[in-house]
């Protein structure tokens, strides 16, 4: 997606998603820090440039005092608390740079304490406080240079021209419009950030109940024969060795091949990236399965001949039919199963019968076979409907599209 972007010529990936700096507006968010070297460097901006302009008011503005040196740093020192109290640092500056004014010393970057003191605060969502701060200092400095200026240092200064009222309400407008412009941004740089992340997360879980439904299926099978074939080699252990022999050799084919495709999975999530090293098992491995079920007892008669399926359907497809057969292993007194295979051109349609009827007894599993093929035909679209027959048996209907969405095959 974002190589799309960068050869689309689209905006570049910090202008959706935000500076990378702007993760730690949040952590300050949770823990504030104290922004202790930009306010000592504007302190010595606003104290040099506040001399510079003493120089080039001189005669117009009284000159530079300890007074005014003070409250220029006690302005520029408010801005140390402005992540934690912004609404007390915006008047807080507001008010020193009115005092400034008012007292008669000259004009220059005193009006950046309180910038940046607005800044903050509409940035930290003190919107009305900021407002309110920019329009009294305004207020009181028309209230000043049109009035209290015959009582008011320096002596004989006349009223301020209203071209200069329009000048500094063009700046407080302008201040309050970057502001709420980084407002909005970062808003929506912390939604962006707060989607990305739920994606994430949903991803990772989808991919836990993949992991999840791929252990239980590679599992429950190969155990199943496992359980079958151990019972059947201790039942004839003393009467017949030969038969509790092959048992055993069932036994250790079954447990080989499940630890073969455990070992897969687990390849898969120690290097997500790589291809696995193994073919993920498909409807042409049906023999192979049938000839499992048959050393479990059961027998599996197939009918129909499988389509070519999209590696994610033939996945879904071979691992509904495993299920389906180690629930009549586990479940039923039938020792015989049917696989119906048919298909059109739009759709797959798996049916698996047997004649039952169900034994009740309890098989160890988990209880979660048919939820976990229920999730993989929902996951590509399809439809699972599973239930007992009318005549006693018990069957389980896949239906899977044959056209799967490219994501959702690929996961």
């Amino acid at each position: 997606m974002d190589e799309q972007d960068v050869r689309g010529g689209g905006p570049p990936r910090w202008w959706r998603y935000g500076p990378p700096w702007t993760n730690r507006w949040v952590d300050e968010q949770r823990a504030p820090r104290w922004p202790w070297r930009s306010t000592v460097l504007l302190t010595i901006f606003v104290l040099v440039g506040s001399n510079y302009a003493a120089h080039e008011q001189a005669g117009e503005r009284l000159p530079l005092d300890h007074f005014a040196r003070l409250l220029l740093v006690l302005g520029s020192g408010l801005l140390l608390w402005r992540q934690r109290y912004p609404r007390v640092v915006v008047f807080g500056t507001a008010v020193a740079a009115t005092v400034y004014l008012g007292a008669g010393y000259p004009y220059g970057p005193v009006f950046l304490t309180v910038a940046v003191a607005c800044f903050s605060a509409v940035v930290a969502g003190h919107r009305r406080a900021a407002w309110g701060a920019v329009a009294m200092l305004w207020a009181l400095h028309v209230l000043v240079a049109h009035w209290l200026y015959r009582w008011l240092p320096p002596s004989g200064d006349p009223a301020a021209s209203w071209g200069q009222e329009i000048v500094i309400a063009t700046w407080v407008v302008a201040i309050v419009a970057l502001s709420e412009l980084a407002r909005a941004r970062r808003e929506q740089w912390s939604r962006e950030r707060a989607e990305r992340a739920q994606a994430a997360r949903r991803r990772a879980d989808e991919e836990r109940l993949r992991i999840a439904r791929e252990l239980h299926d590679v599992l429950a099978h190969s155990i199943s024969v496992i359980n079958v074939q151990a019972g059947v080699g201790l039942a004839l252990l003393d009467t017949d060795p030969e038969q509790a022999r092959s048992a055993l050799t069932t036994i250790k084919a079954a447990s080989k091949e499940a630890l073969g495709e455990v070992r897969q999975v687990l390849d898969t999530l120690r290097a997500p990236g790589d291809a696995p090293r193994a073919p993920a098992p498909g409807l042409d491995r049906l023999p192979e399965l049938v000839e499992q079920a048959g050393s479990a007892g059961l027998a599996v008669e197939v009918d129909g001949e499988p389509p070519r399926l999209a590696p994610g359907t033939d996945l879904a497809a071979f691992r509904i039919v495993q299920e389906a057969l180690t629930n009549v292993v586990r479940h039923s007194g039938s020792r015989q199963a049917r696989v119906h295979v048919e298909h059109d051109e739009r759709q797959l349609r798996l049916r698996i019968d047997d004649d039952g009827p169900a034994t009740g007894a309890d098989a160890g599993g988990s209880g979660n076979g048919l939820a976990g093929m229920r999730e993989r035909a929902a996951a590509l679209g399809g439809t699972i409907e599973a239930g007992p027959r009318s005549d006693g048996g018990f069957r389980v209907l896949a239906v899977l599209p044959l056209s799967v969405n490219a994501k959702e095959d690929d996961r």
